[in-house]
């Protein structure tokens, strides 16, 4: 059976090389300038880089100039070409079809395919696509599993790409106009304000004109529930839900399918995609780790195969709670998370290994450390982890010691070959450049609450769409 590449998203040079440390097959990048994903932190520099060290790798990357141009963004189309044709990426990706003409015409070389904003949902459009010469297909995420099963039998010559994890859009994706009205910031370039996450209040307006605010309090919050009709479908009533903080009532969870992955590699897809290109490289880095594993151990042994102990490696990810897209061909009420917009979790980012100068490893920080308080290094190529406890602190750069030290202006440690408790040539090759940590941090009261509600609704989504 063909494997499916894991494809991993890069938003800056250091989550690219993160992510194919951690066992992705293929990276996804784009800069400003040419995408118009204007917080791309890539430079051109870094994309020259980035390219290389990735083929390097023996792995593929692929630049986006996935934009639906206006005349003003056309007249960029030559320079945008010619630099891309000099970096030369695996593929391209597009969406509009006068960018596709356009590469087609001037640099016939280039692989192009077709990004999901092209919003691809049929076989009579991939057919269409494959027709027009492009290589492969991003399919949107509004398709079912029985749409994508239907669409690779019968389009057996082009190549299919399909979401597996990520941050789920209330409109189809990248082409919402909430962000353009509200905040003057457009979704297609990159600049989406998420308004579909913000809170929403509750007004009364009375007879006189007056506009009131609806005051949720102990007393009365048992009293009432909020609804919302429309004309044609005047018996089906939509809850909106508002507390003290107020109501999210676009708010979507995030997408984790892993607990149908053993069904998407059945279907032998070419590429199967993770979305967060402005994530951090510890979303990177363990998003790939866990579905690197759990793609391997399925083709080893496909029978016994479940998904739960990868699961745990995700849940160690903040998150907006889980759900499963669009597989089963609707969302439902559990797809939703009306009570509060922050992701959750017990896990946080302690920083990565940035370099090792001779037999030191300088840590950068990225959250608070304390004296006594165990860090976890996620070991490459497997699940299994090193902790670390330290009682001291050496800046990186003053010498100075500490017994807590904070995050912030690239704050970096460095960890003596001592402090391992092993030889420290074995540590270099376990834990090498790039390698991530994570640091427990137990959530409570509240957010315990909210967390465990969001679990708990995701493990039924599970169990009740078998």
């Amino acid at each position: 059976m063909a494997h499916s590449e894991l494809l991993l998203p890069a938003g800056s040079l250091i989550k690219l090389k993160t992510a194919l440390l951690y066992g992705a097959d293929a990276v996804y990048a784009g800069t400003p300038d040419m995408s118009l994903r204007t917080q791309s932190s890539f430079s051109m520099e870094d994309l020259k880089e980035g390219i290389e060290y990735t083929h390097q790798q023996g792995k593929k990357i692929y630049l986006t100039l996935n934009l639906f141009i206006h005349n003003q963004e056309a007249a960029k189309l030559p320079q945008f070409v010619a630099t891309l044709r000099e970096l030369k990426p695996d593929g391209v990706l597009v969406s509009d079809v006068g960018v596709f003409d356009y590469i087609k015409q001037k640099a016939p070389e280039l692989n192009l395919f077709i990004s999901t904003q092209a919003n691809v949902c049929s076989s009579a459009a991939v057919k269409f696509w494959e027709k027009m010469g492009a290589k492969l297909c991003v399919l949107g995420r509004e398709v079912s599993f029985e749409e994508t099963k239907q669409i690779r039998h019968d389009c057996p010559n082009i190549m299919l790409e399909t979401f597996i994890h990520g941050a789920m859009c209330m409109s189809y994706s990248g082409r919402c106009l909430i962000s353009n009205f509200l905040a003057d910031r457009s979704a297609n370039k990159g600049k989406c304000a998420h308004c579909c996450r913000w809170h929403y209040k509750l007004h009364l307006k009375r007879k006189d004109g007056t506009i009131k605010d609806i005051e949720i309090t102990d007393e009365n919050k048992d009293m009432f529930e909020y609804l919302l009709s429309e004309d044609f479908r005047s018996d089906e009533l939509y809850e909106i839900v508002e507390d003290e903080h107020g109501g999210y009532i676009l708010n979507s969870k995030d997408m984790c399918l892993m607990p149908r992955l053993n069904q998407i590699l059945d279907l032998q897809l070419d590429s199967l995609k993770v979305e967060g290109r402005n994530k951090t490289e510890y979303y990177a880095g363990t998003v790939a780790r866990a579905y690197r594993q759990a793609i391997d151990d399925y083709f080893k042994n496909s029978q016994n195969w479940k998904p739960d102990v990868y699961l745990k490696e995700l849940y160690t990810l903040q998150n907006r709670g889980y759900c499963l897209g669009f597989f089963d061909g609707h969302l439902t009420e559990l797809s939703q998370n009306y009570a509060y917009t922050r992701t959750l979790g017990d896990y946080l980012f302690a920083g990565s290994i940035v370099k090792w100068e001779g037999d030191d490893a300088l840590f950068e920080l990225r959250n608070f450390i304390q004296s006594g308080q165990t860090i976890e290094f996620l070991i490459p190529g497997s699940l299994d982890i090193f902790k670390l406890t330290l009682t001291e602190f050496e800046d990186a750069t003053t010498g100075e010691i500490s017994s807590k030290v904070s995050a912030g202006q690239n704050k970096t440690i460095r960890i003596k070959p001592n402090a391992w408790g092993q030889p420290v040539e074995q540590i270099k090759k376990l834990l090498p450049q790039y390698v991530i940590a994570r640091k427990f941090s137990p959530l409570d009261g509240q957010n315990k609450d909210m967390y465990q509600k969001n679990t708990l609704e995701y493990q039924l989504l599970i169990k009740n769409q078998l």
